[in-house]
Order: C-alpha cells, then sequence, then structure tokens
C-alpha cells in the first residue's frame, strides 16, 4: 500500500500482519518480524536489501554479521542460503529486541535452529576466516572502518553499508571539493579495498528504505 512508508520508525507489530499476506519470502519473514513486535519498519526493510545482495558475494559460508544489532541480517542469509554452515552476529551490546526476534524467526523456520549464535563481545575479539561472509549494516562512522578492516585483515568477502560519516575525523582523501564529504569518505573507503587487492563493487539499496544507502561489496583476491 502506497502509505507504508518503508523508512518509518514504527514499529512492527500485529497490526501490520495483513501488509505480509503474500507466500513470498519477504511476506513470511514480515510476518515474523510482526509477530515478535520489536522492530522498526524501517529496519526490517534495511536488513533485506542488504542481505539479498550480500548473498551473491559467497555461497556456503559461514555469515558473521558485525555490529549486528538485532541480528536479523544473520537470519536473512542463512535463510537465503540454505548451503551456508551457520552465522553468528556480534555486538558488544545485545538489544533488548535481540532475543524475541531470534525466537520468532527460529519459530516460523525451526531449521535455523543451532545455526545461529549471538556473540556480545568486540568486533575485535571475533576470530575471522578467510571463508566467511561478513556483513554490516550501518555500523556507526569509524564502526564501518573496523569492520572492513576485519574482512580484510582475514581476506573474507564483506558487504557493508556505511553511516554517520563524521567527516572531520573520517578520511575523505581530499576529495571533498569534487565531492559531496560522506561520498568522498566511502570511496576512500572503496579505494583502502582495491588497494587490498579486492575486486569492488558498489551498489545503493531502495532510497526510499534509507538516505544512507550506500552499499560497498569487498570479493578479496583469489
Amino acid at each position: 500500500m502506497s502509505d507504508f512508508d518503508p523508512s518509518s520508525r514504527s514499529r512492527l507489530g500485529w497490526r501490520d500482519l495483513g501488509r505480509f499476506s503474500g507466500t513470498s519470502l519477504f511476506d513470511r519473514v514480515g510476518r515474523a518480524v510482526c509477530a515478535a513486535d520489536v522492530l522498526p519498519r524501517k529496519e526490517l526493510y534495511e536488513s533485506w536489501e542488504v542481505a539479498r545482495r550480500a548473498r551473491a558475494l559467497a555461497r556456503g559460508a559461514r555469515i558473521v554479521d558485525l555490529a549486528a544489532g538485532h541480528g536479523l541480517i544473520a537470519h536473512l542469509l542463512l535463510l537465503m542460503d540454505p548451503t551456508a554452515p551457520s552465522a553468528i552476529a556480534v555486538d558488544p551490546a545485545r538489544p533488548a529486541s535481540a532475543e524475541p526476534l531470534s525466537a520468532a524467526m527460529l519459530e516460523a523456520w525451526p531449521r535455523l535452529a543451532g545455526r545461529l549464535s549471538y556473540l556480545v563481545q568486540r568486533i575485535e575479539d571475533v576470530p575471522l576466516l578467510a571463508t566467511d561472509l561478513v556483513v554490516s549494516a550501518h555500523a556507526c562512522g569509524p564502526l564501518t572502518d573496523l569492520v572492513l578492516a576485519r574482512a580484510v585483515e582475514a581476506g573474507a568477502c564483506v558487504a557493508v553499508l556505511p553511516c554517520c560519516q563524521d567527516v572531520k575525523t573520517l578520511d575523505t582523501g581530499g576529495l571533498e571539493g569534487w565531492l559531496e564529504p560522506t561520498l568522498a569518505v566511502d570511496v576512500v573507503r572503496a579505494q583502502r579495498l582495491a588497494q587490498a587487492g579486492y575486486r569492488v563493487k558498489t551498489q545503493q539499496i531502495r532510497s526510499d528504505v534509507t538516505p544512507k544507502n550506500r552499499l560497498l561489496l569487498g570479493f578479496p583476491p583469489s
């Protein structure tokens, strides 16, 4: 429906079930999120947009969702890639929404049981493998750079949706004379990946979901 704004911060709940009445995976996920009654609407749409693009990076990879918050992306990628062995969601502070959301997803898809774990720890302390798929959506400011650095260190595939680019503290590469400053920050990030030997792909998720919609994908050297 046209009045159903995907960027809204209103919480999805039982009253919204009728909005997700179809048989598609997205509608089924939408119903599970409504059942959990803990997630802002925009978080569903953001997570879906990131996950459906990130899944193309690697098949059969362990999924590592860094600065995961509620952890929906990790759940989605397990659903989208049945060959993925497991997923971990990592955040130094697990939000209250994470447990009821995961419970609702596992009730809808019992096959996810035992395949996903939530680690409450620093991103710096998570062991990563070259065979991992590392994802992060809206890791604020320098957290995005930390996620990229950890992925490069391991030689893993990576997908990030940056936000909160503080142009006073983050590297613009001197490009702000030509580019909008927050865009310059993300261009420098893409350049760093390329300099590390990664094949870089840039995309945008739907702008009606979030204006912070630049998605950076990195394929490690083969």
